[in-house]
């Protein structure tokens, strides 16, 4: 139930594909519902690391359990990030000419907001909200550019094919993501997998998200730090033109 579609390949001896075909004739739509259906038929339905709650819980409990799971995935994040494949991402980030940010779903607020702050010191940053135009703009990308994909999955269609574009076109590529082997970590050249094991009645991820939005700040921090007077410069700009937004 907590493993990627990769893992289950690969102890299975097998492809990703046959898994997926197999889950198909067993009448699922694909591997993530029957990772979903397994998780609700292994008891209670809401599971939070030895910590349960239910439709009884106060809200104090359900507070406590999910600030509870926050801490869990930056403390997994903590023992799974590679400190080397963060360097590298560093590196391609700021020499980039321009950073291509795609994601679906609840990871793409994700990418949006890392885009934002990546302009504000100075980094030529995108995240297309419309998947195609995603794909297109990847497909667009040069040599000198880089393309980060952010997915729980990371075995989401679109996002794939929008980091297979970009790596057809030459550009750098990165994901991440919270296993660190799946299709798409398979397709790029530096992975950050930063994560946690979702509860059972998630169906989307919930707590990942804490510890991807993590590592797109220090990732955002690094970058800034790395090029001090293009930040600077750009700072300042974002500063006086937020100002005439504000009373």
């Amino acid at each position: 139930m907590y493993q990627s579609v990769s893992e289950v390949a690969a102890a299975a001896g097998t492809s990703a594909s046959t898994v997926v075909r197999a889950c198909h004739r067993l009448g699922f739509s694909g591997f993530q519902e029957l990772k979903l259906a397994i998780a609700q038929d292994g008891g209670s339905p809401i599971a939070s690391f030895g910590r349960e709650i239910d439709e009884n819980s106060s809200p104090a409990d359900v507070l406590a359990a999910v600030l509870h799971d926050g801490e869990e995935a930056l403390h997994e994040t903590r023992m799974t990030i590679n400190s080397d494949e963060f360097a590298r991402a560093v590196d391609l980030v700021n020499d980039a000419e321009r950073v291509l940010f795609v994601a679906v779903g609840t990871s793409a607020p994700l990418a949006q907001d890392a885009a934002y702050r990546f302009l504000t010191i100075g980094v030529q940053a995108d995240a297309p909200s419309d998947v195609h135009v995603q794909h297109v703009r990847a497909r667009l990308l040069g040599l000198r550019d880089v393309c980060i994909a952010i997915s729980h999955t990371g075995a989401t269609r679109e996002t794939l094919a929008a980091i297979g574009g970009a790596a057809e076109a030459g550009a750098a590529t990165i994901c991440i993501s919270s296993f660190a082997r799946s299709p798409l970590t398979e397709l790029v050249n530096v992975t950050l997998a930063a994560g946690s094991r979702e509860l059972s009645y998630r169906i989307e991820a919930m707590s990942s998200r804490i510890a991807h939005l993590s590592i797109l700040d220090a990732l955002f921090v690094a970058v800034a730090l790395r090029n001090a007077p293009r930040t600077e410069a750009t700072q300042r700009l974002t500063s006086h033109v937020l100002s005439e937004h504000r009373y």
